[in-house]
């Protein structure tokens, strides 16, 4: 993405983990990055350290993904604010994991209101205002999950595989405007975050780091506007045997 203007991104889930490093990582790019999350003490936290850091090039505000009108209002407040948005990165995410018979209803619905709908809801918001610049990004933040079923996993994993259904569907929706969309499909990332699938937890060195899926932001939005990387999975280099 070539421009000599400020860019803009949003990152949902920017508080912790995977969201607060690609924030970091957009903001040492020279990134205006308005990130939100659930919980206003974490993203009260994160606004602080990061604006010491990066100014006034950062906001942060507490978002329920789960609510279409609390994202439109979001994500109207940064376009009047900055005019545009250059990237949304799609990230904010929970995972309950059981038995599928032992899961409430109401825990499937947090799970796919939150990994699934939340996405849909953010993607809406943005891309009619992508359309009209005539170019954007939209990164998805699935994971392997999405591909590779596990036991104790039916939330969590039929909210990944409509991530990925999802981002292929809008990819093909919206390219013709410039608008790009892929997914990212982490395996094993060393934050707060587990499922079951995930191995120990006494040894975390051998998962990907937040910071890892952040170079693979950077990387794609890097790409030359001609090239769609669609659907990336990103693995362990190193998994214990």
């Amino acid at each position: 993405m070539e421009s000599s203007e400020k860019r803009v991104a949003i990152v949902t889930g920017g508080s912790r983990g995977i969201g607060r490093a690609v924030a970091e990582a957009l903001l040492g790019e020279g990134w205006r990055v308005h990130f939100c999350g659930r919980s206003p003490e974490h993203v009260e936290t994160a606004r602080a350290e990061l604006a010491g850091r990066f100014g006034g090039a950062v906001s942060g505000a507490a978002v329920d993904a789960r609510s279409q009108e609390e994202v439109d209002r979001f994500v109207a407040g940064v376009l009047r604010e900055e005019g545009w948005i250059d990237c949304l990165v799609n990230n904010a995410g929970l995972g309950v994991f059981g038995p599928v018979d032992e899961l409430t209803g109401d825990q499937w619905r947090e799970v796919i209101e939150t990994n699934l709908s939340g996405y849909f809801y953010f993607l809406r918001a943005v891309a009619g205002a992508m359309k009209e610049r005539g170019e954007g990004w939209i990164l998805n933040v699935a994971s392997l999950a999405g591909k590779n079923p596990f036991a104790g996993g039916a939330a969590y994993n039929a909210s990944k595989f409509g991530v990925i259904g999802l981002s292929e569907a809008a990819m093909l929706d919206l390219r013709q405007y410039g608008v790009r969309v892929a997914a990212l499909l982490p395996g094993s990332v060393a934050t707060g975050f587990s499922h079951p699938s995930g191995g120990g937890q006494q040894d975390q060195s051998w998962k990907l780091q937040p910071a890892d899926i952040a170079a693979m932001v950077l990387h794609l939005l890097a790409y030359p506007p001609n090239a769609l990387p669609s659907l990336v999975e990103m693995r362990p280099a190193r998994p214990p045997k």
